[in-house]
């Protein structure tokens, strides 16, 4: 196997691997002892749901976060400078996607080193194919604000942007807001602004329901606290 930085997908939740990962991923994640990951309990518990005889004793994992200082990173591709290949864990999903990992990534290409993105699910795609909405012309904005006010004029700002720019905008919240952001989008929102809600994407828990403003108002408020969710808005 070439010596390079492989970018690993896992799974989005409780998911069989066989859903949702190609045996080709599998096959190279089996020749890679370093890993670069969000978090290790969780690259760990992906590792070893791939397959339970997984040596994680012989590895080594580099925890890489939204708080690790990037002036402490310079080391973090030391192996894969020796001819050694290693890889990047997300906790949910593609690495680099709305996650630290790129952090990583801009290191190996700084220093022309080989880069391979391994396919797998991203959640923020796989609810814009489920919604209907503009897939030629989108942006993802991660998490908005959480102080009321704020986050009222951030939805306003997306709004105007699918009006004018014909752009399909999708953001996200921490499962246990999800309510929240539901009660804002629904008071802030026009009422013919369509709005589709993706919840717990290739997990048993999964669907996938667009709808006006209006007609959110009408129906019966949906169950998803504490689920991963995508939000998207188009006109």
């Amino acid at each position: 196997m070439e010596s390079a930085l492989y970018l690993i997908p896992v799974t989005l939740g409780d998911t069989k691997i066989s859903k949702v990962i190609p045996d080709y991923n599998i096959e190279v994640i089996k020749n890679i002892r370093h890993f670069i990951a969000e978090s290790r309990k969780s690259a760990v518990r992906f590792l070893i749901s791939m397959d339970k005889n997984f040596p994680v004793d012989d590895c080594t994992f580099t925890e890489l976060s939204e708080h690790t200082d990037p002036k402490t990173t310079s080391h973090i591709l030391e192996h894969l400078e020796k001819g050694e290949s290693m890889g990047v864990i997300s906790d949910a999903g593609c690495p680099c996607i709305g996650d630290p990992g790129s952090i990583a990534v801009a290191l190996a290409q700084k220093k022309h080193l080989k880069v391979v993105p391994l396919v797998g699910p991203n959640s923020m795609l796989l609810a814009l194919m489920s919604s209907g909405f503009n897939g030629q012309n989108f942006a993802f904005n991660g998490y908005l604000p959480v102080k009321n006010g704020e986050r009222e004029a951030k939805i306003r700002q997306l709004e105007n942007k699918i009006y004018k720019d014909d752009q399909t905008q999708l953001f996200i919240e921490a499962p246990y807001r999800n309510e929240k952001m539901m009660e804002a989008l629904l008071k802030t929102l026009r009422p013919d602004t369509k709005l589709c809600i993706a919840c717990g994407l290739t997990t048993d828990q999964e669907f996938a329901v667009t709808k006006t403003v209006a007609e959110w108002k009408k129906s019966k408020p949906v169950d998803f606290n504490k689920i991963p969710s995508i939000f998207l808005i188009y006109k």
